[in-house]
């Protein structure tokens, strides 16, 4: 089997296991479940994987380089700090309700199963996500002379709380459009941390 192939086989299988992830949980998929939804023996699928924290752990890692990719280095070269944030909350909402993006669904719910080593890997990587939220929040602050009545690491996890919630009951056919959406947590979030 060429590179290549292989890579496109562990592709398929992070795909096809972010959705039995996200349908029936972590805990109640097994590696035959996956396997019978690709069509792949047991051992095919161990000729990839070690297990099924293996494949937990790629699917986090996964959804961290997704953040990073459309959320952190899509705002870095934002000039005013009021307008990276506005564009951060945006994109991270984008991501959060991306169909495409399994990933970042199965890591919002699925933390707690990785063993220790990997859970330290992946929380490793948010905190730096959560620490660059922070720091804009501070700069935003300072921006504005705020009286900081809200510290920002408070303001972070409020954030950081309303959007990755999110996926929890947003309905695309529901009346609320994803664009009003972010639009309205700026809104929430600005009036709230820089009242």
């Amino acid at each position: 089997m060429t590179r290549e192939a292989t890579l496109d086989s562990r592709q398929e299988i992070l795909r096809t296991a972010a959705r039995l992830f996200q349908l029936q949980g972590y805990d109640a998929t097994s590696m035959n479940d996956v396997a019978a939804a690709l069509k792949l023996s047991k051992g095919g699928l161990y000729h990839h994987f070690q297990g099924k924290d293996e494949i937990l752990f790629d699917l986090m890692n996964h959804a961290m380089d997704i953040t990073e990719e459309r959320v952190i280095n899509a705002v870095r070269g934002i000039s005013d700090p009021e307008e990276r944030l506005r564009s951060l909350i945006r994109r991270h909402i984008e991501v959060v309700l991306s169909v495409r993006d399994r990933e970042i669904t199965v890591m919002l719910h699925e933390n707690h199963p990785l063993p220790p080593p990997l859970r330290r890997r992946i929380n490793s990587r948010k905190k730096d996500y959560v620490h660059f939220v922070e720091n804009l929040i501070a700069e935003v602050q300072r921006a504005r002379q705020s009286t900081r009545s809200v510290s920002p690491r408070a303001a972070t996890f409020a954030l950081l709380g309303m959007i990755n919630w999110i996926y929890q009951w947003y309905k695309p056919e529901g009346e609320l459009r994803e664009e009003d959406l972010a639009r309205q947590y700026t809104e929430i979030f600005f009036a709230g941390a820089f009242a």
